[in-house]
């Protein structure tokens, strides 16, 4: 049995520094610094990196005495896992720890992760069904909704919440701006825009625009985000299409088109039972940049083809 040493001693700083730096070496631009001060790390992970329609972001913090006596403290951004599923996965990662207790164990967390996502992905590939009329969405916004997403599991999966909040209780709820919605032929979209620093506000900005019944009960609520990691000059950014197939990814190749960062982007879609086909992506687009243009992220349409895009940096509040 391995000797057990000291909490918070030299030799777990050292076996830190050495998996950070592994893991960097690994995962290149997945791998993310937030804080490294704090320790503070995150890692996008996909069922496919060549076509990543399935994707979570960990986000971990390490403990001074991590890995001779402590768990990373951890959480999941992916609002598709819910419930059994996200239990599951916690579950497995907690054998993984217990497993190789002492030892490091990200490297291990991750390619879990991974496997979780690719075997999602393999079950859950089914012909694709032309879309339906969500009758909800007909409704008065203010009826109770039963169908609004379950956003209680996004929660830290660990006892040890209270560390992660230390660590992170200066992050604010960034301000939220609505844009103009657009209507064609009964369907509605409408974009929401949120300045962010971390995965963490991310997650709270979809918390409270999901307290909207209205927002709730949209068929579609697809997202995309673009985050500046400072210490490797490079991005942290996810999308999800909510059930519109692909629409995250236009929408997050948008924000790359036009450059922005450290934004999310959200447009809600109220189906009207009439089918748009493409049109709906060009809706989708749309709102998406005129709010990036209306709150200063970028110049407007005509005055990006003279002088070039432009970029707005919001100040936010990172984390400690």
């Amino acid at each position: 049995m391995a000797d057990i040493v000291n909490p918070g001693n030299d030799g777990d700083l050292q076996a830190q520094i050495e998996e950070v730096e592994a893991l960097s070496s690994i995962y290149g631009d997945e791998w993310c610094v937030i804080d490294e001060a704090s320790r503070i790390f995150c890692i996008k992970i996909s069922a496919d990196l060549e076509e990543p329609k399935l994707t979570a972001c960990l986000q971990i913090i390490l403990p001074p005495d991590y890995p001779s006596a402590a768990p990373p403290i951890y959480q999941i951004n992916a609002v598709w896992l819910r419930g059994p599923e996200r239990a599951k996965l916690a579950n497995s990662l907690e054998d993984i720890y217990v497993e190789h207790a002492g030892e490091s164990i990200l490297y291990l967390w991750v390619e879990k992760v991974r496997d979780f996502l690719i075997e999602k992905s393999q079950n859950s590939e089914t012909v694709e069904e032309p879309e339906k009329v969500n009758m909800t969405a007909e409704k008065d916004v203010d009826d109770d909704d039963e169908d609004i997403p379950d956003l209680s599991s996004l929660r830290l999966n660990t006892e040890n919440v209270h560390l992660f909040l230390e660590q992170a209780n200066d992050e604010e709820l960034p301000p939220i701006k609505h844009g103009n919605p657009i209507t064609d032929r009964r369907s509605t979209f409408q974009p929401h825009l949120a300045p962010v620093v971390t995965p963490r506000q991310v997650k709270m900005v979809l918390e409270k625009l999901y307290e909207n019944k209205k927002i709730a009960s949209a068929t579609h609520n697809i997202y995309a985000y673009r985050i500046y990691c400072e210490d490797k000059h490079s991005f942290l950014q996810d999308c999800e299409d909510d059930g519109e197939t692909a629409a995250g990814g236009r929408l997050l190749h948008l924000l790359q088109i036009l450059d922005v960062r450290n934004v999310m982007v959200v447009v809600s879609r109220w189906f009207g039972g009439i089918l748009l086909g493409p049109d709906r992506f060009k809706h989708i687009n749309n709102c998406a940049r005129n709010i990036l243009v209306e709150e200063g992220y970028t110049a407007s349409t005509d005055e990006a083809t003279k002088s070039g895009l432009k970029t707005k940096r919001p100040k936010g509040k990172k984390t400690k």
